[in-house]
């Protein structure tokens, strides 16, 4: 999702719909269960889920990771080779622990990209964190234009783009699968049936390495919650202060939870967000600050409830909510902190570091 409000005006008719699903997941609190099971699994047990172990940010494309071609992180280019990436992806993910004590990462892919000649470079970024021993939630993004409506852009390019990726990845312990993000174009039963789908199609992915998005705008996640086909995977909620004009600590907390229902043992927040550029201080109540008092709500909410959270983003260029900045050379990529007082609060998120004080 776009976060930069000086662009909101080219993305009024999806943020109008965004706060349609917003304003009825948080009057409903929907706990609709999926259709019947339109895919059976082969797998037998539920296993262990550990959402406190995911600590990360998000590492984006410039453009949102909204793209009709080959994706291009921030300080990467798609014209390095497969060791220049992997140079430049260390330094980077290397620079996510140093500056935020973070241990996931997570990144997009798309069919141009997975498809494509860029696919073999690419897979440096996730080899360079994997090898750190950075978890790595891989997710498809949709594409721009008028393929950015919420469902899957073309279904015949889809499907032999997770093949490639599960081949390269299945065996790899630390890199995790997200089907979709933000499938806001399907209703919730059809997006539970897809789901459903992906683990029947990829059925030897163990249930633990899978994040099922939350329906909508990955805005809740009590409906895929609800259904026994998706059980054993891991859930990703979305969640932003841009919402709402203006709520106070105990109504972002509020509204947290009835997004989340009785489903936090399984759920990462991997993408919430909130201005870092603008020197606003998180570290300082101040209950006037919508923004302020979202982002100590929200770090409160996941550290009580043992969830885990990605942070929206982590590094992406010229993005007002983005917590690291380039560095360094083209070449040597290093990153700085953007905002100290943000930085505690995803510290605290993840258990460590001090409360909020008055």
């Amino acid at each position: 999702m776009r976060k930069s409000p000086a662009r909101a005006s080219s993305l009024s008719p999806r943020l109008r719909a965004a706060f349609v699903a917003v304003a009825v997941a948080a009057v409903t609190g929907a706990t609709l269960a999926g259709s019947p099971a339109s895919a059976t699994s082969t797998h037998a047990a539920a296993p262990t889920l550990d959402p406190t172990s995911f600590k990360g940010v998000n590492w984006a494309d410039p453009r949102d990771n909204f793209a009709d071609d080959y994706l291009q992180l921030s300080g990467l280019s798609t014209s390095d080779t497969y060791q220049q990436t992997y140079a430049k992806a260390s330094r980077i993910i290397a620079a996510f622990r140093a500056n935020l004590g973070a241990n996931t990462v997570r990144l997009p892919i798309n069919p141009y990209t997975v498809n494509g000649a860029y696919w073999k470079s690419y897979r440096g970024v996730i080899d360079a964190a994997s090898d750190q021993g950075f978890k790595v939630i891989v997710s498809y993004w949709e594409g721009t234009g008028a393929q950015k409506d919420g469902f899957i852009d073309d279904t015949a390019r889809y499907w032999p783009m997770w093949d490639t990726v599960v081949k390269a990845y299945k065996n790899d312990k630390r890199v995790y699968f997200e089907p979709m993000n933000e499938p806001h174009g399907y209703t919730d039963t059809e997006w539970a049936d897809i789901a459903a789908k992906w683990l029947s199609t990829y059925s030897k992915v163990p249930r633990n390495r899978v994040f099922v998005s939350g329906a909508g705008y990955n805005d809740h996640v009590t409906t895929v919650c609800a259904d026994p086909r998706l059980k054993g995977t891991y859930l990703s909620l979305h969640h932003y202060g841009f919402w709402k004009e203006y709520a106070t600590y105990d109504q972002w907390v509020a509204d947290l939870k009835v997004r989340i229902g009785d489903c936090a043992n399984r759920t990462v927040a991997d993408e919430f967000g909130a201005f870092m550029t603008t020197g606003l201080d998180y570290n300082k109540k101040t209950p006037d600050n919508n923004f302020i008092n979202y982002m100590q709500a929200v770090t409160d909410t996941f550290r009580e409830l043992k969830m885990g959270s990605v942070y929206w983003p982590g590094l992406r260029t010229d993005d007002m909510y983005s917590i690291q900045t380039l560095t360094g050379t083209t070449d040597r990529p290093w990153l700085a902190t953007t905002n100290q007082s943000g930085a505690d609060r995803l510290a605290w998120a993840w258990g460590r570091g001090k409360p909020v004080k008055g």
